[in-house]
């Protein structure tokens, strides 16, 4: 039984937290009349205000042979529009051959790194050379019809001709046949499209090596811990391979000479990819390490930890899969404030729509917590018996007697009457013996010290609280009472012994010479008065016993 004080508490602070979350602007205070601000400039379209959007931007525009758009991501200074194509295509090749460290690392937010040591105003693009690293620059501008956006610098671009000239082969036209090189599918070479192949099949097959290995060796130890490693490895063997696999394909992709702009498409779907595979990774390792810890606590008897492990398993899996939906939404372009707005959005609807789901949910882990009930428990829910088959997030199911399955919400099980019958440590066997009328002191005696007899020594009988005393001498029967307790916990065991120990109390009745009453019920019937007698006033009158078991 719980107190709705507790969960309206909780309910109450859900909603709070969640409000708070969904509408911090509400208390901002009012702006003074007469000061409006100026409105801000609309985004740029080329998306340039970030030193990743220029560096993508420009790539992209290159690859589309857009070179009057590629033009608008360089400072002109006084340079000819030939002269500036000329550039962006030389500064293209720079990018797609010695750009090889990762873009994710050029940050996205508008004011560039501010940890790189370098002016605010500028950022770094490191190209690596053929082990000569040369540094080119982004400059943040103040243009008048797009704000605050980021150009290659001028300076940088007067290096551009001359390291086009020293370019020299790459790892990939040194090491791989020139006939590989030379042949282009979709605008890459046939040797990159074969590396490519080799950046995803070797690290499958060596981790696949890896991981069947592991295997071998664990075949080799105990049995009993054999096979539960066996169990648990075959769950999470294969995600973890495909996972292994991904992230050491997104390391490798910087070093096999893509497009810029075929590498930003690339590695995106390549993290979607690693993300949902982590995810599955993640939930086959939680449900592996959450059953371990059910058999723990089953070996241990704690039937009420193994099903708050069981609820936890669910929470941490629901979190997992909300953590997963948010990444993902990240990563398609989705910004964070926006999905941010729209858990807010989301925490209003369930703390003022759902209010029964979070009763729901927080009565199942105050049931859980306070050790009322357990999966497998024999109780009373809802005036109706049975075995708790499950807990959930939302309810409480109960398999009854009669086999069908009871779902009861479990904020309404907290917060009514249960009867846990299976925390009991013995049963109760409580009966009326009710000996005829005619049965003599002597008879009565016995009886009674037989019964008395029979509770002291049965081995499962508690001897302490037994006890067989005369009641009454009722309407119908002496009655005596009963009672004592069965030690056992296990209702088909108390089953059993009741009915023996039931038998020996009627042989020691028969024993005695008493009897048991047979409950006698009369029955008067009064017919109606013949018409051919209409003065008389005859009455027939039928008695009839009837005996109940």
């Amino acid at each position: 039984m719980f107190g709705m004080g507790r969960r309206h508490l909780f309910s109450i602070i859900v909603c709070a937290c969640l409000l708070g979350v969904a509408v911090p602007t509400a208390a901002q205070v009012p702006k003074a009349p007469g000061k409006e601000e100026a409105p801000a400039p609309p985004p740029d379209p080329l998306g340039r205000e970030t030193p990743f959007g220029t560096i993508t931007g420009f790539s992209t525009a290159v690859q589309r042979n857009d070179l009057a758009v590629a033009t608008r991501y360089l400072q002109r200074e006084r340079r000819s529009p030939q002269q500036l194509e000329d550039l962006a295509n030389d500064l293209s090749d720079l990018l797609d051959r010695y750009l090889t460290e990762r873009l994710s690392s050029k940050t996205m937010a508008s004011t560039g790194d501010l940890a790189d040591g370098l002016d605010p105003d500028r950022e770094a693009i490191h190209l690596d050379m053929g082990g000569r690293s040369v540094d080119l620059f982004l400059k943040r501008v103040d243009d008048p019809m797009a704000g605050l956006i980021w150009l290659v610098s001028s300076d940088s671009l007067a290096r551009v001709p001359t390291l086009h000239r020293s370019m020299a082969a790459t790892w990939i036209e040194r090491v791989m046949p020139a006939s590989l090189v030379s042949h282009e599918y979709w605008g890459l070479s046939l040797a990159q499209w074969v590396l490519w192949g080799a950046a995803l099949l070797g690290p499958f097959l060596l981790f696949w090596t890896f991981t069947g290995f592991v295997l071998w060796v664990t075949k080799k130890g105990d049995v009993t811990h054999r096979t539960r490693f066996i169990s648990s490895w075959s769950r999470v063997r294969w995600p973890l391979i495909l996972a292994l696999t991904l992230v050491s394909h997104l390391l490798i992709i910087p070093l096999l000479g893509f497009t810029v702009r075929f590498r930003v498409a690339y590695t995106r779907f390549i993290l979607i990819a690693s993300v949902i595979v982590a995810a599955v990774l993640i939930v086959r390792l939680v449900t592996v390490t959450f059953e371990q810890a059910r058999l723990a606590a089953i070996r241990k008897g704690r039937s009420g930890t193994r099903s708050l492990i069981q609820l936890g398993e669910r929470v941490v899996k629901v979190l997992v899969l909300l953590v997963t939906l948010f990444v993902l939404l990240a990563l398609t372009g989705v910004e964070p404030t926006t999905a941010l707005a729209g858990v807010g959005i989301v925490g209003v609807a369930v703390a003022l729509g759902a209010q029964k789901s979070v009763e729901n949910l927080l009565g199942a882990v105050f049931l859980l917590t306070d050790h009322v009930l357990a999966v497998g428990d024999f109780c009373r829910v809802s005036d109706r018996d049975g075995w708790i088959e499950d807990i959930t997030l939302r309810s409480v199911r109960l398999r009854t007697l009669e086999q069908t399955v009871l779902s009861v919400p479990a904020g309404l099980v907290s917060s009514g009457s249960i009867e846990n019958y299976t925390t009991r440590g013995k049963i109760l066997l409580q009966s009326v013996l009710r000996l005829r009328y005619g049965t003599t002191s002597d008879q009565l005696n016995a009886v009674l010290d037989g019964t008395r007899q029979l509770l002291s020594h049965h081995p499962s009988i508690e001897r302490e609280s037994a006890r067989a005393r005369l009641t009454s001498f009722g309407a119908q029967a002496i009655e005596i009472e009963l009672f004592a307790y069965i030690l056992t916990a296990d209702y088909g065991a108390f089953v059993e012994i009741r009915e023996s120990v039931l038998l020996q109390i009627a042989q020691i009745v028969e024993t005695s010479g008493a009897a048991f009453a047979i409950p006698t019920q009369f029955i008067y019937m009064r017919g109606d008065a013949d018409s051919r007698f209409p003065t008389a006033l005859p009455t027939h009158e039928s008695r009839y016993r009837a005996s109940a078991g």
